[in-house]
């Protein structure tokens, strides 16, 4: 994908991580991508962030995933049959406060996020080349098969032609 995003728009790339999931995703390199995100966000260079990625289904199946990363877009909470969402008050109180929590906690989750995305196209790489490879394997026994069928054919025939010219010239004599 790289090779076809850098002729299209080479100048909209920053920058490009190469083999960061070799051999296997590791939280660290997730860090470093989630900085370069945190970083460029708090210079301005971007409003929103969205990692497209493959979200793992079935050895089968994946789907192209989009997930907003930034500005942090929290699910919509679910009310319960019962509770009164109209009562303001917290029954919890933080310390230290909320803002110190979550200038810790944000950055962390970014990185979360982001190492989960790298995780899912993982795994969804992984069952694509063990499902082409069972294909393969089932392509190369179907040929095998055909094949062998093929010259157990040609070597009957050569043998039943020889057999006819042994026949045919004791018959000769």
């Amino acid at each position: 994908g790289y090779a076809s995003l850098r002729r299209d728009m080479r100048s909209r790339i920053v920058e490009a991580y190469e083999d960061l999931a070799k051999p296997a995703p590791a939280f660290d390199q997730a860090e470093t991508v989630s900085a370069k995100i945190t970083s460029m966000f708090e210079a301005g260079e971007f409003d929103v962030c969205t990692v497209i990625y493959n979200k793992f289904v079935s050895a089968l199946t994946q789907e192209v995933t989009p997930l907003q990363l930034i500005p942090f877009k929290a699910d919509e909470p679910v009310e319960t049959e019962g509770e009164d969402s109209s009562v303001g008050g917290s029954a919890y109180e933080f310390e230290p406060d909320e803002e110190e929590i979550l200038a810790a906690l944000l950055p962390r989750n970014l990185s979360v996020q982001v190492f989960r995305a790298m995780i899912e196209s993982f795994a969804s790489e992984q069952a694509s080349r063990m499902t082409a490879m069972d294909n393969a394997t089932r392509n190369a026994g179907d040929m095998i098969e055909s094949l062998t069928l093929t010259y157990n054919r040609t070597r009957q025939a050569a043998i039943t032609s020889e057999l006819i010219e042994i026949i045919s010239g004791a018959e000769a004599l």
